[in-house]
């Protein structure tokens, strides 16, 4: 495959991903977007609606507005941040709720800073794309409140999660999969993917030195430097506390840190993520099946291999990989972002009904019981690899 029928084929997906959410996702009786829609297109109106959700799907549509000029994108975006300012924001203790009933109103009112990341991360992109001044100011301060409550300014780095009035709280996880930990990759990486994005429409040295100091917590804490694969889960003090590997993390980070260091354009800090980058993408080629897709964990304390193939490591496969092409020129990257884009289309794309599967198993039978859409299965994974295949294809 050339790289312009790539880049086609990248367009034509994110109309569809995209299309996809417009025609089956909106909520007309209750506002804003269903909490759940199953593989069959079955909606469950009366599902919990999550932030995470909903502030993804700002950002993939204007992200894809301010890509595109299509005013349907547009459309949508303007009800995902209305929505958000509506029903997520905690106006009494500052912050924005983990989820709200199917009506809009505070269901889990903790503080989990990975989704106050993503309301950062997606009015900053909206901010882009429709010049929202509101929409700035909720990022602001989203952000200003992620420093004052959950920076740790003894060990560095930011704590998981608060209770509404941001006090102590026994639960942390984002997930019943997660360890109960006070720090995590995986919000960390969204931090830094949030203040970077907000950098753009915000590039103060305040931000900028955060961003670095993020960057070196990675380096420092959460890469591994001898397999090049991420840690998941802290104490307070940085003390490891998993060994699991997350093929689909360790492509993500590979090319999001890189682009916080262009986006601040520190050029010592962009050649050291560029080396960085290479040796993730490295690191990943084990996770990689001969069918092209990527395996969702490895549990090392067990010898164990997750045998499934959840669609989001497969969406940032095609970014990473790409990338890492672009970075050292090496056609095994490139090959490998083109096996991954041929097992989506065979394996993990509805491709009688639309979106993506959540995902499939060794036998490439799709995942029994998963969303099509819910509190974690977004357009945001697939319709953002689509749009950095797109523009990265020049």
């Amino acid at each position: 495959m050339n790289l312009s029928v790539f880049k086609s084929e990248m367009q034509q997906e994110l109309r569809s991903i995209l299309d996809f959410w417009i025609q089956h996702s909106i909520d007309e009786q209750q506002g804003g977007f269903y909490g759940r829609l199953d593989n069959d297109q079955v909606i469950d109106a009366g599902a919990p609606k999550g932030c995470v959700l909903n502030a993804r799907i700002l950002w993939t549509f204007s992200a894809a507005s301010g890509l595109t000029n299509d005013w349907r994108y547009a459309k949508i975006a303007n009800r995902a941040f209305a929505y958000i300012r509506d029903h997520f924001v905690d106006k009494e203790y500052g912050g924005v709720y983990w989820s709200v009933t199917s009506r809009g109103e505070p269901l889990d009112p903790k503080k989990q800073i990975y989704a106050l990341a993503f309301v950062v991360y997606a009015c900053s992109e909206y901010y882009i794309a429709m010049h929202s001044e509101p929409a700035k100011q909720l990022a602001m301060d989203c952000y200003r409140i992620i420093r004052e409550k959950s920076f740790d300014p003894l060990h560095g780095g930011y704590l998981e999660a608060f209770a509404r009035n941001w006090q102590p709280v026994e639960d942390l996880r984002l997930s019943h999969k997660d360890a109960n930990e006070k720090k995590t990759m995986n919000t960390h990486l969204h931090v830094l993917e949030a203040y970077t994005c907000l950098y753009r429409i915000w590039p103060s040295d305040e931000l900028k030195q955060h961003i670095k100091q993020l960057l070196a917590i990675f380096e420092q804490h959460i890469i591994d430097a001898h397999t090049g694969h991420l840690h998941l889960f802290f104490d307070e003090q940085w003390n490891v506390r998993s060994g699991t590997v997350s093929y689909g993390h360790d492509i993500e980070a590979s090319w999001l840190l890189l682009e916080a260091a262009e986006v601040i354009k520190d050029e010592e800090l962009i050649a050291k993520m560029k080396t960085l980058s290479v040796k993730m993408a490295e690191a990943v080629i084990i996770g990689v099946d001969t069918d092209g897709g990527l395996w969702y964990e490895y549990e090392a304390a067990h010898n164990r291999l997750i045998r499934e193939k959840h669609w989001w490591p497969q969406a940032e496969a095609l970014v990473g990989f790409y990338n890492a092409w672009q970075i050292s020129g090496r056609h095994e990257f490139l090959q490998y972002a083109l096996n991954n884009w041929s097992f989506i289309k065979q394996h993990i794309r509805d491709n009688k009904n639309g979106e993506w599967f959540w995902g499939v198993l060794e036998d490439h039978s799709v995942m029994p019981g998963q969303d099509k859409a819910g509190f974690w299965k977004c357009p945001y994974h697939n319709g953002r690899a689509c749009m950095e295949i797109i523009r990265r294809i020049v």
